[in-house]
């Protein structure tokens, strides 16, 4: 969903001129509507930047972008602009929010076997069994009641 005109109306002035090289050479910048739209997409969705659709601008101009304006902090005035907009239309409702804490740590190091810890050992009773004949202490019990023949 890109943004409607009515919405654009009110963003346009918060995007700043691109500069102008003094020679005047170079290619001209792409439309900041369609770049906006853009970043806004790879936002809504969580994809990565090279998963852009073609009707938008190549992800690296709209990634580039991107960096600039949170540099600038021109995105937070468009977002907060945003947010606003749908506030006063009644499209946002804030009594209810969520804050994902997602966290999945990542082992670096060795990739040799190490034995699981207490809370990730293995319950089925194959597993149980196996342990058990595994262990030091059977072994030396079965080697005793082995048969001499």
């Amino acid at each position: 969903m890109d943004l409607t005109d009515e919405q654009w109306e009110v963003l346009e002035p918060l995007i700043p001129e691109p500069p102008r090289r003094a020679a005047g050479r170079g290619r001209p910048w792409r439309d900041p509507r369609d770049v906006l739209n853009g970043i806004l997409w790879v936002l809504r969705t969580g994809a990565p930047w090279r998963d852009l659709p073609e009707r938008y601008p190549p992800y690296q101009t709209c990634h580039r972008r991107f960096q600039q304006w949170a540099e600038e902090g021109v995105l937070d005035e468009i977002l907060h602009a945003l947010a606003l907009d749908l506030k006063e239309r009644g499209d946002l409702d804030l009594s209810e929010c969520f804050v994902d804490g997602t966290f999945v740590g990542a082992k670096k190091g060795e990739g040799r076997w190490e034995r699981p810890s207490g809370a990730r050992v293995r319950s089925s009773w194959r597993w149980q069994t196996l342990l058990v004949f595994l262990s030091p202490s059977t072994r030396r019990v079965l080697r005793r009641t082995r048969s001499r023949s």
